[in-house]
């Protein structure tokens, strides 16, 4: 990232940004100082001089200063399908607030591949949030989204958020509880 995380970052232009954990759009204006707290599957959550916590889309790094993270693999990409590369792509989606991606914190309860007549794949998951409450499910969903529509073979992609049954911590793998502190 070439950034010293933690260090303050001056906004080079005004960019909109989501409100961590209501979900609700903010701008954050040119000149505006703010610190990185999390740069992680190509987001960034930053902490305004406020105290919010906000999220900066990948695309908008240029507005910290930041490069946007490469994509490792471009959409529409050749080759077969695989499932496994779905799961992959899932593990670059991260929670703003928690540095541990979406499949290692258990919020993927469902994740099904189904072929299609024209050769490609339609992939459907099911995702659920940490808590109910959580305003980010439209931003991790729409993250999802866009990432699993770049993997080889895949034409449709269908995510829904559930709530049943209701996320905790046993559903997070092994790794994520060590990395977490919680084993």
């Amino acid at each position: 990232m070439g950034h010293d995380l933690h260090a303050p970052i001056e906004i080079k232009r005004d960019c909109e940004v989501t409100m961590i954990p209501r979900g609700e759009m903010l701008t954050l204006w040119k000149g505006d100082t703010v610190v990185v707290t999390q740069a992680l599957g190509g987001s960034f959550t930053v902490r305004t001089v406020m105290g919010y916590l906000v999220r900066v889309a990948a695309h908008d790094a240029d507005a910290l200063g930041l490069e946007d993270a490469p994509e490792q693999e471009a959409p529409g990409q050749v080759g077969p399908f695989s499932l496994e590369k779905v799961i992959e792509k899932l593990k670059t989606v991260f929670d703003p607030e928690i540095p541990v991606n979406v499949v290692d914190l258990g919020l993927i309860y469902v994740c099904e591949a189904h072929p299609l007549a024209d050769g490609g794949h339609r992939v459907e998951i099911k995702m659920s949030m940490t808590a109910p409450g959580c305003g980010m499910g439209d931003v991790l969903k729409a993250d999802a989204c866009r990432k699993v529509q770049g993997v080889a073979g895949v034409t449709d992609v269908d995510i829904e958020i559930v709530w049943e049954p209701a996320w905790d911590q046993s559903r997070m793998s092994e790794a994520a509880q060590l990395q977490l502190g919680l084993l």
